[in-house]
């Protein structure tokens, strides 16, 4: 292995090699790379895996510098999965980090072969696209893990990991299942989510992200295309939450954990 000997000297001490040997060929992908998705890759990277796939459309916003791995100062204007790789490359120059600039969607879906992964993790915000992911994900033998909302908390002790049926005082979760009743369907099988049933409200107010970098989709033009600084940013969302990293982080990480755990306990 080389440099990945030294690298991943204390996971193997903890773990054996035989498990080692399991995450070095363990093939995940991530959707979502924010708050959530960023620091559970880059958990999985220093943990030994090295065959991921990142999945994000979005570029770098100012506003993500609180809470998501890849931004920056630096990086904002750059598309996050590059950053992002960048990033993890180095940590293992070794990692095969395939990152796609692309949106998960009815119209994308299909291009996603996410029958060729061992772990499938959902941490997109989409209310529609979770729930199509959620359903396709479930119908492949890859192990499915997903994050339900981690914006509008600050308590860490209240993340916790439930089957989605039983995920409770989540409105993300519960908006889910109201989905999946109206349209008389259900995931094929049960799986797990990280949640908090902590919910604040915000005491701020929504203003301009300040950037002259801005890559917001409808931020308005100026003179020489520059980007005007009296728009709301992020303004092609519904709606804004703060949040924080310390809990977007732990989502992340807790998710990264879920897919050690899976490989550890395994008797093969």
């Amino acid at each position: 292995m080389g440099i990945e000997k030294g690298i991943f000297n204390r996971t193997s001490l903890l773990l054996g090699d035989r498990a080692m040997e399991r995450i070095t060929d363990a093939k995940v992908i991530i959707f979502g790379v924010g708050g959530v998705g960023s620091w559970c890759a880059e958990s999985l990277v220093r943990s030994g895996i090295r065959h991921l796939t990142i999945v994000d459309s979005d570029r770098v916003c100012i506003t993500n510098i609180n809470r998501q791995l890849m931004a920056t100062v630096n990086t904002v204007g750059q598309v996050k999965v590059d950053a992002l790789k960048e990033r993890l490359l180095t940590i293992n120059p070794k990692a095969e980090i395939d990152a796609r600039q692309q949106i998960f969607s009815e119209e994308t879906a299909n291009s996603f072969n996410l029958q060729a992964y061992d772990f499938i993790i959902d941490a997109i915000d989409s209310l529609r696209d979770k729930r199509l992911l959620i359903e396709m994900a479930c119908r492949t033998k890859a192990v499915f893990f997903s994050s339900m909302g981690a914006a509008l908390k600050i308590d860490p002790t209240r993340v916790k990991v439930d089957e989605f049926w039983k995920v409770k005082g989540c409105p993300l979760a519960r908006a889910l299942r109201q989905r999946f009743k109206r349209l008389k369907t259900k995931p094929a099988r049960k799986f797990l989510c990280v949640y908090s049933d902590e919910l604040l409200e915000n005491k701020g107010r929504n203003a301009t992200c300040g950037s002259e970098k801005c890559m917001c989709p409808k931020a308005e033009k100026g003179p020489g295309d520059a980007a005007l600084l009296n728009h709301e940013w992020c303004s092609s969302k519904a709606q804004i939450n703060g949040s924080l990293h310390h809990v977007t982080a732990m989502f992340g990480l807790t998710l990264a954990g879920l897919i050690l755990k899976n490989i550890n306990d395994r008797r093969d």
